[in-house]
């Protein structure tokens, strides 16, 4: 099976290759337009000359059965649109573009190829949240918080309120029915954010404080007298009357741990089987982003 891996930053390497380089059956494929880059990583892997490209062109000219998308945001667009209109099952960093209109378009692409188009909330597939689905959850409250972040609102909203917005509407119970933004800005940049979403006998609550002091990621589910809270998506705590602590084992992985292992396997697994995943739920996603984009931009309208 040829996978490609397109774009060597970050989380390409810390997150997607050390799970891709060890699965068996998989012959992978890097591209960067980076030499310097390719070649250190490649030679980490001790990959070929053969499956190291600088160029996209080269890279499809693989014959892919598969490619993880790890480029910057702006390149998603074109990425994701030549490997589409290639026949190739595609999966892409949150977010799909940084405009609705784009995202919009590379989804009915999908659609319209029958091609697979998955992004990556791997925050799904976290065992610490992936679990929360088994208790009431009348009360959602999800805190993602950084130090010294005040950013433009469309690019901090895209690339990491997302995951936020994403995770309430994998855990709300039902329908929502009323959605409420609340936020300060100052001098054009986003210092913090409030999402409400509320339906049928529960409210969640997504909260994203760039200035905050502290970087961490606290969710907390509440409901019939029971509380749970996952603390950096390591740590489980129940509160029944008394705490329980349930941490992350000593030989857990840190990509099981925040599901991106598990992410992974799933996209791999679907393109073996031949099933095509939609991008469909995602893209609700990435509507309610420009909702809170929209109310963050224009608090008055």
């Amino acid at each position: 099976m040829k996978v490609g891996c397109i774009g060597l930053g970050d989380i390409a390497r810390k997150a997607y290759l050390p799970v891709l380089s060890t699965q068996p059956g998989i012959e992978l494929h890097l591209q960067t337009r980076t030499p310097a880059t390719l070649a250190e990583i490649g030679d980490s892997l001790r990959l070929p000359a053969g499956q190291r490209h600088t160029d996209l062109s080269e890279l499809l000219a693989q014959d892919l059965d598969a490619a993880f998308v790890h480029a910057a945001t702006v390149a998603h667009p074109e990425i994701v649109t030549r490997l589409l209109e290639a026949g190739v099952p595609t999966y892409v960093d949150k977010p799909l573009a940084y405009e609705l209109a784009e995202s919009e378009r590379m989804v009915r692409l999908a659609e319209e190829r029958d091609v697979s188009l998955s992004v990556g909330f791997n925050r799904r597939h976290a065992p610490g949240y992936a679990q929360c689905l088994e208790h009431p959850r009348e009360l959602i409250l999800l805190q993602k918080n950084r130090v010294g972040l005040a950013e433009a609102p469309r690019t901090m909203i895209l690339d990491d309120f997302i995951h936020v917005v994403d995770t309430l509407r994998f855990l709300v119970p039902g329908p929502v029915d009323d959605v409420t933004v609340r936020s300060r800005s100052e001098a054009g940049l986003l210092h913090h954010v409030v999402l409400q979403l509320a339906g049928d006998g529960f409210t969640a609550l997504g909260v994203m404080n760039r200035l905050s002091g502290s970087t961490e990621e606290i969710l907390e589910i509440s409901g019939q007298d029971t509380k749970r809270q996952v603390v950096n998506l390591a740590e489980v705590i129940d509160h029944k009357g008394q705490p329980t602590v349930r941490r992350r084992g000593d030989w857990v992985p840190v990509a099981r741990q925040r599901g991106i292992e598990q992410v992974v396997l799933t996209f791999l697994d679907a393109v073996r089987a031949g099933k095509v995943l939609s991008a469909r739920d995602a893209l609700a996603t990435h509507e309610l982003c420009e909702r809170v984009v929209r109310a963050v931009e224009e608090p008055s309208a």
